[in-house]
């Protein structure tokens, strides 16, 4: 027998929490999210609580947990696109059937009571939180800014009436053996014909200090339109550049400038960070903190992290640029590869853009769809 519990007490949390560092402790895979971040969902002034809702489960079998789930109604992700719908994320489960369709079949249900029509996912409150479902790539360490999941948790959702709304691909990309300097002469033609510069920065602080607000800009310009998008809040904002000034190192960033010093594109890559945590549980620990600051200063693998184009100079052969910074950055000291993270299947522009690299495609990931009806039966 199957127990479905919202979460409510202390303990409750600490359980919802815990859960996937014990689900998954040992495998080589499996990267936690930093402790002191995650438990910030259960605060009541958390950044997201303004324009979303959340309930949180946890699954018990014989006073045991054996799974958990979330639900967020994302209002202003509803309201940008006409749509009644419910995210459900951080799923995590042992390979049982009906603890899942417990699972689910809470989280549909409370979507339900809110006048929702439909459920998907993983999806966060925002498209800066871990999305998407692992289906391929399951011996691949996964990033710091992604979730690892087993095998079995497609077959299990599937099984409850879930389908493919969208996948996403992520690979490993290395400089190319030869054609960069040709790269990097039509990203000299592509600036000097737009009357284009590089933006200047001391150090991080003074990156944030000169572009936050127009990067913010430009990343809901560029990215507008896209799958789980949403608006930058100022609560956001504040989350993120708190974020960067732990992990930015400048010389992982680029920033192109119009004549008029607007931001018309932008790159910016974090070193890993993901062995830094593995072994804490998402603790930062003194042990913790010491292999953070050398994978920062001296990282094996980059992630990207966000690249926009204004939409203005999409079609211009800016990207160029990009990738010739990137270059750059790949033939740097002791880095291997990077990381591309989430890159939507049907953004032909940034899928084409790898092309110009070596690159292998390891990971897929896939975002769900289920209708509801009110009078039709949740999961069970």
């Amino acid at each position: 027998m199957v127990e479905i519990r919202e979460v409510k007490t202390k303990k409750e949390q600490r359980e919802f929490l815990d859960f996937p560092l014990d689900l998954y402790r040992g495998n080589p895979c499996f990267v936690p999210p930093l402790w002191g971040d995650e438990k910030k969902i259960f605060r009541s002034d958390y950044v997201y609580y303004d324009t979303c809702e959340a309930v949180y489960y946890n699954a018990y079998r014989d006073g045991k947990i054996v799974g958990r789930i979330s639900g967020i109604l994302q209002k202003a992700a509803n309201e940008k696109n006409k749509e009644k719908r419910v995210r459900f994320t951080r799923f995590d489960s042992i390979n049982d059937r009906e603890v899942a369709a417990g699972l689910f079949g809470a989280v549909e249900k409370w979507a339900l009571s809110k006048g929702m029509d439909t459920v998907c996912g993983p999806l966060g409150f925002s498209d800066l939180e871990r999305e998407g479902l692992l289906i391929e790539g399951f011996d691949q360490l996964s990033t710091f800014e992604e979730q690892y999941n087993a095998d079995y948790y497609g077959g299990l959702i599937e099984s409850l009436g879930y389908e493919k709304e969208v996948d996403w691909t992520e690979s490993k990309v290395m400089a190319p053996d030869e054609g960069a300097e040709e790269i990097q002469k039509m990203a000299d033609f592509v600036m000097k014909r737009y009357d284009l510069h590089f933006g200047p920065a001391k150090n991080t602080k003074d990156f944030l200090d000169r572009y936050a607000d127009g990067f913010f800009d430009l990343i809901d310009k560029s990215y507008d339109g896209l799958y789980g998008t949403v608006p930058f809040t100022d609560g956001m904002k504040k989350m993120m550049i708190d974020n960067f000034k732990l992990i930015i190192d400048i010389k992982h960033v680029a920033v192109i400038l119009d004549k008029n010093d607007r931001i018309v594109c932008l790159g910016i890559c974090f070193p890993s960070i993901a062995k830094a945590v593995q072994k804490s549980d998402g603790h930062l620990t003194p042990a913790v903190i010491v292999r953070l600051l050398r994978a920062i200063k001296h990282p094996e693998i980059i992630d990207l992290g966000l690249i926009g184009v204004d939409p203005e100079y999409a079609n211009r052969g800016i990207s160029t640029a990009v990738c010739a910074a990137l270059i750059k950055m790949l033939n740097e000291d002791g880095v291997k590869y990077a990381e591309t993270n989430l890159n939507l299947e049907t953004n032909y522009a940034i899928q084409n853009q790898w092309k110009r690299f070596k690159s292998v495609r390891h990971k897929r990931r896939r975002s769900y769809v289920k209708k509801l009806s009110s009078d039709s039966e949740v999961n069970v």
